[in-house]
């Protein structure tokens, strides 16, 4: 028995030394050697330091001097009712969908009316066709980027919002596009804390409209 055992438990104590400890230390080693920014969390700095954020979950925007994510679809515990749950967009301790299916009466009604909000501030949306992601919510609920249709139908409110010209930021919005990684994987997006931080910098800089 005590053959048997001993193997075994030299081979665990190797594995466990090799696998438990060595490997991630190596890895962790050379992700920071190669990969700070990632390895770190992929966190977004104010000009003095402060983080605002990951580039890799998304957050609520409040104000018309901001582009917005897409809508969130996340909640929370009810503070009055802790057996219900409450709308709590971009809850990243909660992330998920709405879990409602494209035949939903909830989803339908819910869409209609978001159209009808956004119609009801730009009266030349009615009618058009409308990016998925301006109405949509992501299946987490922490979806940090938006299409470059979304974010350009934001420009002239931006615009207005900060006084500067539209032009400056559609320049500014370009930079900020990603394009398909290597030609062909994924879709052009826009993260939507990055620009607004790129936005935030170089608002300084450009000059106001009186």
């Amino acid at each position: 028995m005590l053959g048997v055992l001993l193997p075994a438990l030299r081979l665990s104590l190797v594995a466990c030394v090799l696998c438990g400890i060595a490997f991630p230390f190596v890895m962790t080693g050379v992700g920071q050697w190669l990969f700070p920014f990632q390895a770190n969390g992929s966190l977004i700095r104010a000009p003095g330091g402060t983080i605002v954020g990951s580039s890799l979950i998304g957050q609520q925007w409040i104000g018309d001097e901001w582009f917005h994510g897409r809508p969130s679809a996340t909640t929370s515990t009810d503070p009055r009712d802790p057996s219900k749950t409450v709308s709590a967009p971009y809850n990243s301790a909660n992330s998920g969908g709405s879990n409602l299916g494209p035949i939903s009466r909830a989803l339908f009604e819910r869409l209609l009316a978001d159209r009808a909000a956004h119609e009801q501030l730009r009266p030349e949306l009615a009618g058009k066709s409308l990016p998925a992601d301006m109405l949509t919510a992501s299946g987490s609920g922490l979806d940090p980027d938006i299409s470059p249709a979304y974010a350009a139908m934001q420009v002239a409110r931006v615009a207005h919002a900060r006084r500067i010209s539209a032009a400056e930021i559609n320049t500014l919005l370009v930079q900020q596009t990603t394009r398909r990684s290597l030609g062909i994987f994924g879709e052009p997006r826009v993260n939507v804390l990055s620009l607004n931080m790129t936005l935030q910098r170089a608002s300084k800089s450009f000059k106001n409209i009186p």
